[in-house]
């Protein structure tokens, strides 16, 4: 069994914008069902910055085995009450062993301390595994509340 550190920690750190750039070339790759070239990654990360994963609305986390990177999480202000979970991403070889499950476990606490009431995020038809751990863990499908361009799943969770 794994003991998973999770910590927050500056967006901009540089180790954590290498896990950013894993993470982007993961979901680009997918997304074109090819590797991603550094251009089409570069094109991503410029579409969808980082802005709001900080205090005082928002929280940068960051999972660590050991002193490994393993995945993060973060969550910013969508509207008042409400917060949004962006970049929710798990090294593909720790992937199974529970770090996602106590990351977002994490990230719901620290939304909760920031005063939010809910949760909402958006994914894609294709992350299949995304969708299945936020509905194993209570989160509920909703009509769209953004027009992203690679939103086709919206979901939200209450927290209490």
């Amino acid at each position: 069994m794994s003991t998973w550190n999770i910590e927050p920690t500056a967006v901009d750190q540089p180790d954590v914008l290498g896990l950013l750039r894993e993470y982007t070339d993961e979901m680009a790759s997918r997304y074109y069902g090819r590797p991603a070239t550094d251009a089409e990654v570069d094109e991503a990360i410029a579409e969808d910055p980082n802005a709001g994963l900080h205090p005082p609305t928002g929280v940068f986390l960051v999972v660590r085995e050991q002193a490994e990177l393993a995945g993060c999480a973060g969550i910013r202000e969508l509207e008042p009450g409400i917060a949004e979970l962006k970049r929710m991403y798990i090294r593909p070889q720790v992937r199974g062993r529970g770090a996602a499950a106590r990351l977002l476990a994490e990230v719901e606490q620290h939304a909760q301390r920031l005063g939010y009431r809910a949760i909402r995020l958006d994914t894609r038809s294709d992350l299949v595994e995304a969708r299945r751990l936020y509905a194993k863990h209570g989160y509920q499908e909703i009509p769209a509340f953004n027009n992203g361009p690679y939103a086709e799943h919206w979901f939200e969770k209450a927290l209490g």
